[in-house]
């Protein structure tokens, strides 16, 4: 089973690209969704967080918004909430990719906003970045509900820019030059990742009998 990591920043599209990839027949593995399910009644993660952030659970479910105001008072509380919650995920996604290999699924992708921030571009096979004008990226963004200047400026600081992650990048898909150029584009990279012979620019993810990266 190939596995791509799929990133990008904010208002860059990722969403839309990761759609197209499952357009295409691939799995598609959401980091997002992963968390939500972690924070919802019963998660994993309810407990921990809900110990370290007094009054972010609310009817047994971490609440989203509660916890955002706790952690735009103490921007230190990103680090603790990032130590409980990636292993956690982590520890899910690779059960989710087991599992999917054991079914016969060829390509995954997995949807991670923060994969070169968290490492996780070490462990797949080849690494795709949405990407799009900046003046692209600011309308889209700034036309979302409730988003403002400073909130956009503020989730850029913590994330790669993206000409790094275009840098990094094994592949690229410029959304600002249209939804079917994308999905062109799209269809292209699946075509070459699942050629026989085709050679993973990255180690990917361990084999059985191998040690984790």
């Amino acid at each position: 089973m190939i596995v791509l990591g799929l990133t990008g920043s904010i208002g860059m599209g990722k969403s839309t690209t990761a759609a197209m990839f499952a357009d295409e027949g691939a799995l598609v593995w959401n980091a997002d969704a992963a968390v939500h399910r972690l924070y919802a009644p019963g998660g994993a993660a309810v407990g921990p967080v809900g110990a370290a952030f007094p009054g972010v659970v609310v009817d047994g479910a971490v609440d989203r918004g509660r916890l955002a105001e706790v952690l735009a008072r103490d921007p230190e509380g990103f680090r603790r909430l990032e130590a409980i919650v990636h292993p956690l995920v982590l520890q899910g996604r690779l059960d989710d990719l087991a599992a999917a290999g054991a079914r016969g699924v060829r390509l995954a992708v997995l949807d991670i906003p923060l994969l070169f921030e968290t490492g996780g571009d070490a462990a797949v096979d080849a690494v795709v970045v949405a990407t799009a004008p900046a003046a692209i990226q600011a309308a889209r963004v700034l036309a979302r509900p409730g988003m403002t200047r400073e909130r956009f400026e503020a989730i850029l600081a913590r994330q790669l820019p993206d000409a790094e992650k275009r840098r990094r990048a094994d592949f690229v898909v410029d959304t600002g030059e249209g939804l079917d150029a994308a999905r062109a584009r799209v269809k292209e990279i699946v075509g070459m990742v699942l050629a026989e012979g085709w050679s993973p620019p990255r180690r990917g993810l361990p084999k059985a009998g191998e040690p984790p990266h």
